[in-house]
């Protein structure tokens, strides 16, 4: 199953970066890892500023901000078919999405930004 996530324009491929880190992109940029670390599971975030190709290349998330412009973003795909929009998935929506638990990301630590900010 693949679980694709496509967001506003962000600093930096993840958001997770600069002076405050927004604790709902944190908690994205962690469960995301750990379904990238899952097997049977294929998990890509695509950024606005990052990877405008994604976007023009996905015929869905085209009309869905054809239609609804920025309010659109961030969207939710599993398998190529739009399953949310406008918010980010909570941990307990990925987790019956993916058929993964992801309790336990939602208190992780954050990880060094690098600077990228």
């Amino acid at each position: 199953m693949e679980i694709t996530l496509y967001e506003r324009a962000l600093c930096c491929s993840t958001g997770v970066c600069g002076p405050t880190v927004d604790p709902e992109l944190l908690m994205i940029t962690t469960a995301f890892e750990t379904l990238q670390k899952t097997a049977g599971v294929t998990a890509k975030r695509f950024n606005l500023s990052q990877d405008p190709k994604a976007f023009s290349q996905n015929e869905a998330v085209l009309a869905a901000i054809k239609a609804d412009g920025a309010a659109a973003l961030p969207l939710t795909l599993v398998d190529h078919k739009i399953v949310k929009k406008g918010a980010y998935p909570s941990l307990a929506e990925l987790s019956q999405l993916t058929h993964v638990s992801l309790a336990q990301t939602e208190t992780a630590g954050t990880k060094d930004n690098g600077g990228c900010c």
